[in-house]
């Protein structure tokens, strides 16, 4: 009985110091404010440990240099200590906080899509980098899409809020350009910066298709509004301007009657 009684002393003291190590860890990760939180997540959604992939979960902590992965059906959303988040599409590869030293070097991303929005609180700038293998992109609180084309490295970045500005990553001279919302450029290997930004098509066309919509309903009000205020007392006059058909005779000779009547 005493040995029964010591077994099960020590194995409670092994579980008490399992809790106690693992609550020790995840609050000194909390203390850090390096990692992101997985807030959201549907799909394949994996992070890289050594030579394999580990499905991840709601909830699970991403720590700095490691490398996320999502499959053809795979989404999620992260969120770090600032509260910014990093929205990830299907087919994605990008390294969380690269440079374990800097805060700010918040993503690179090798493949896929992401869309970042820097939280800034009362006015101050929250300044953050996303790298890409052809591209810099420099933020200090804004809402913008980052997507790069696996076969040639180029890199499409849209600001939606704000401000974003885009370096060119590798090449020297390469320029660099300041986007406001719905502008884009895209980034090619070896070519500098586009002298001027891109537009959103989009954003425009879906502009011009609600103008066009008001203008069609306007047409339509002021013509329900104007009909029936000539002609509504039916005498038969026409509204449009056009002259009435000349009446049938009334008198003169009968018609001449066909040959061999």
């Amino acid at each position: 009985m005493k040995i029964r009684s010591n077994s099960t002393d020590f194995c409670k003291l092994v579980v008490r110091l399992a809790v106690l190590t693992a609550a020790c860890a995840n609050f000194a990760a909390a203390q850090t404010g390096a990692e992101a939180k997985v807030i959201s997540m549907s799909g394949q959604v994996s992070v890289m440990k050594g030579s394999g992939q580990w499905a991840l979960n709601a909830g699970d902590l991403i720590q700095p240099m490691q490398t996320i992965v999502t499959g053809p059906d795979g989404t999620a959303v992260l969120q770090v200590a600032d509260r910014s988040t990093i929205d990830i599409y299907p087919n994605s590869q990008f390294v969380f906080r690269n440079n374990p030293g800097d805060f700010k070097d918040l993503v690179d991303l090798f493949l896929g899509k992401i869309k970042v929005k820097i939280e800034h609180f009362g006015g101050v700038p929250n300044n953050n980098k996303v790298r890409t293998p052809t591209a810099v992109i420099a933020v200090r609180g804004t809402i913008f899409d980052v997507e790069v084309d696996g076969r040639d490295e180029t890199t499409v970045v849209q600001c939606e809020e704000g401000q974003v500005r885009v370096s060119h990553f590798d090449m020297p001279g390469g320029g660099s350009r300041d986007l406001g919302p719905g502008e884009s450029v895209t980034v090619f290997k070896n070519q500098p910066l586009a002298k001027k930004s891109n537009v959103d098509r989009g954003a425009v066309a879906q502009k011009l298709v609600r103008m066009a919509t008001d203008a069609a309903s306007q047409i339509l009000l002021n013509r329900s509004t104007g009909a029936g205020s000539t002609g509504a007392s039916g005498t038969g006059t026409s509204t449009s301007g056009d002259k009435a058909p000349p009446a049938p005779p009334t008198g003169g000779a009968p018609p001449t009657p066909a040959p061999g009547h």
